[in-house]
């Protein structure tokens, strides 16, 4: 049951991460604010689901949950500490479904 949910989740997460680009490239509008109530509810039934986002930006690069596209210099991390975020990672309890997309510090 839970990879199979698992696998229904992934489906949508390309979907989570366009809305929430948009989000932060939208103009100032009032429709948006309909828009932003949307994500959130989508966020909320992840989150009903057990579904949670990999806190990855400034923690240390981990394979298990982050995959590596990229390292850049950095005066204000480590070598080694997550940079950036490019996609977002997630779990489902204790196993990753997606992992995060990131940048490390050389």
């Amino acid at each position: 049951y839970q990879n199979m949910k698992g696998d229904i989740v992934k489906r949508f997460l390309p979907v989570m991460d366009d809305m929430f680009r948009a989000l932060q490239n939208a103009p100032d509008d009032p429709w948006v604010a309909g828009i932003q109530l949307i994500y959130r509810k989508l966020e909320n039934v992840l989150e009903t689901e057990n579904i949670t986002r990999i806190e990855a930006e400034g923690a240390e690069f981990d394979p298990n949950f982050h995959e590596e596209i990229g390292q850049v210099a950095s005066d204000e991390h480590e070598s080694g500490q997550v940079v950036e975020v490019l996609q977002q990672g997630y779990m489902l309890g204790e196993r990753v479904i997606r992992p995060a997309l990131v940048r490390v510090a050389e």
